[in-house]
């Protein structure tokens, strides 16, 4: 049985790209950035060619190598955005030709005077911020009046912060579906994202790994739609099946992050199955980058190296690893905590992969096409696949199926 597994780095990006000063964001790089850190440690990756894709930057203690063991390209996002959903949607075959709305003053008060309306509930804040400081900042008053924390950030997001003895999970999980529902056509954001938080009235609060996001739909088909139609599993780790709002998702498991998003990833390369497994690695972006923590960065990218042979190890004959990203985070950018427009690496391995360089592409839709080309479905989306195999299939320019 084929079987694909797409390791997404959340944020790890490799370089601005050329359009990056657009964004407000000038000379970032978030792998130059975490490079300089004496945490950083990347031999496995460096194997396998990370320091050989276009643009690279190297740190002084990777000098690359002459050879590399996988297929390795630089990406580039060609939607107009630099965040989760929308690279996400792109590496599944969604071009977004504008960012989704972002609200830098707070949301307006239509927007708010239909959520209290609906939840019969107060509003805190309604400002962008950090969301460990807007518990201590917001949290007494919310535990005294019962008032839901919403607030925004630099991303296209919609969160509701509230404590867990206040309003219950499942009662907070219905409030993010009704802004869900609200939240719709011109003030349709990417996530609403519930933020459950514990402690005591004047004392320390802290978030629990309770998180969950409420995406928009995707707006067109998905490759993860044409895997499923198609009879394959498409298997969401982590937040995946929240970013695609469960469209095309067969199976699904939530994380609490890096580590144990990667002993799921382990655990599913020794089940049975036929399709894709879809990770999403989040402590780059939610830990450290939108922290400026370089050194933080910098380790636990060192421990997905560190487990990466693990995860090559178990790969089957026809099994195989893509690990990519869906935007930039720069730690050492500290004009703004937002992600950065950068582009992203491109590696996939596996005993019937063939080593290449295949430059710089295009649009991330080029990852969502080539997992389809493996399972020989033509994709209804912009995107060329990248399949160089030992054996295998790929798609003529007429569109017939031809082994490689």
């Amino acid at each position: 049985m084929k079987r694909v597994f797409l390791i997404i780095l959340d944020s790890f990006g490799i370089g601005a790209m050329e359009d990056a000063a657009a964004y407000g964001d000038v000379d970032v790089n978030t792998l130059r950035t975490v490079s300089s850190s004496p945490f950083f440690h990347l031999p496995n990756m460096e194997e396998l060619g990370l320091f050989q894709i276009d643009g690279a930057a190297r740190g002084e203690k990777s000098a690359g190598k002459a050879s590399h063991k996988a297929l390795i390209a630089r990406m580039t996002e060609r939607s107009r955005g630099k965040d989760t959903t929308i690279g996400h949607w792109e590496i599944a075959g969604v071009y977004s030709p504008k960012p989704l709305p972002t609200y830098p003053e707070g949301f307006p008060e239509e927007v708010l005077d239909a959520f209290r309306q609906r939840t019969g509930r107060g509003v805190l804040c309604n400002l962008p911020y950090s969301g460990t400081a807007v518990i201590q900042e917001y949290g007494d008053a919310h535990m005294r009046t019962g008032d839901l924390i919403v607030y925004t950030s630099a991303d296209s997001v919609f969160q509701i912060a509230a404590h867990e003895e206040i309003v219950p999970l499942e009662q907070l999980y219905e409030y993010c579906r009704i802004a869900r529902e609200i939240l719709r056509g011109e003030h349709g954001v990417g996530r609403v994202i519930a933020r459950p938080f514990i402690g005591p009235c004047g004392g320390q609060f802290t978030r629990t790994a309770h998180r969950h996001d409420f995406s928009i739909l995707p707006p067109s088909t998905t490759m993860l739609d044409q895997l499923s139609e198609n009879g394959k599993s498409v298997i969401g780790v982590g937040k995946i099946k929240d970013i695609f709002a469960g469209k095309g998702i067969t199976e699904s498991v939530y994380t609490s992050g890096n580590e144990e998003g990667m002993e799921r990833t382990l655990e599913y390369l020794d089940k049975d199955f036929e399709g894709l497994c879809f990770i999403n690695l989040v402590d780059y972006d939610m830990l450290y980058g939108h922290r400026r923590d370089v050194d933080g960065y910098a380790k636990a990218l060192s421990r997905f190296d560190e487990r990466l042979p693990e995860m090559l190890g178990k790969l089957r004959e026809d099994d195989i690893l893509m690990i990519s990203a869906d935007h930039g985070c720069d730690p050492g950018y500290l004009a703004s905590t937002d992600h950065t427009r950068e582009y992203t690496p491109f590696l996939m391995a596996g005993p019937k992969v063939i080593p290449g360089n295949l430059g710089t592409r295009g649009t991330f839709a080029d990852i969502g096409a080539t997992v389809l080309d493996y399972f020989g479905i033509r994709p209804d989306f912009g995107g060329e696949s990248m399949l160089l195999l030992k054996e295998g299939l790929s798609f003529g320019e007429d569109g017939t199926v031809t082994p490689s």
